[in-house]
């Protein structure tokens, strides 16, 4: 296995310090990138490992913070933090371009070759850097069906790929309905991966905390959505070069 190089990268956004971790591939030449956002939770040791993982692929690889270097365990200051959020897609665009900057500004990265794949929340603001116009490769989500304002969608100049859990309360049929209605209608390349059985957050391994009800870890199709991010990458950011170099 190659070897990877970590670190922990400071920065602005939406009024707090971010905490971000930064996951670097074997080498020194610049690498196609990644933006990894977060639950609502916010960013865990859960993220870092995916960027790890991403990393030993050979991507730069970033999992970008929510909440200021916090992780909200409870879930009623998780929502009273999360939904306004949500509701505003210019600060979670806010959010995205800051991690963005830190993230294109890394030497290793080529600030040409850039995916965002996200979760929940930071799922949410991947969809909106897309709809906010930024140039990115390919936007992949889970549990993130989030709709835009009017019209935006049509910025989106990538593949998406979306996945959601067949149960989940949160994202239940209606809300996928108008996620893949709004991508239809804005002419976006995109994907939907309906993964039976599951609920809300099914990729998450359990937490020792209390969670918001109707979430629920599904070991299977966990392996599976993270086979299908790695794909979805493999397509729209392939390696041209060996990841060593």
């Amino acid at each position: 296995m190659a070897t990877i190089t970590t670190r922990t990268v400071e920065y602005s956004a939406d009024g707090l310090t971010m905490l971000g971790h930064l996951a670097l591939p074997a080498g020194v030449g610049r690498r196609p990138a990644v933006l990894l956002g977060p639950e609502g939770m916010g960013l865990s040791d859960v993220e870092r490992r995916r960027a790890d993982a991403l990393a030993e692929l050979g991507y730069v690889a970033l999992a970008f913070d929510l909440h200021g270097g916090r992780y909200l365990a409870d879930p009623e200051e998780m929502l009273a933090r999360c939904l306004p959020l949500l509701a505003e897609p210019d600060r979670m665009r806010d959010i995205g371009h800051a991690a963005l900057d830190v993230l294109r500004a890394e030497p290793r990265t080529d600030p040409d070759l850039v995916a965002a794949v996200g979760y929940g929340t930071g799922g949410a603001v991947g969809l909106e850097l897309g709809r906010g116009g930024v140039s990115l490769r390919a936007i992949g989500t889970v549990n993130a069906l989030t709709t835009g304002r009017p019209g935006e969608a049509a910025r989106i100049r990538c593949p998406v790929w979306a996945g959601v859990g067949s149960e989940d309360p949160i994202m239940p049929p209606a809300q996928r309905n108008a996620f893949t209605a709004e991508m239809q209608a804005a002419g976006v390349d995109w994907r939907l991966t309906v993964y039976g059985g599951a609920w809300h957050a099914f990729h998450h391994p359990p937490v020792d905390h209390p969670t918001v009800p109707g979430v629920g870890y599904h070991p299977r199709h966990a392996q599976r959505a993270w086979r299908d991010v790695v794909d979805l990458l493999a397509e729209c950011l392939p390696m041209t070069r060996n990841p060593g170099v």
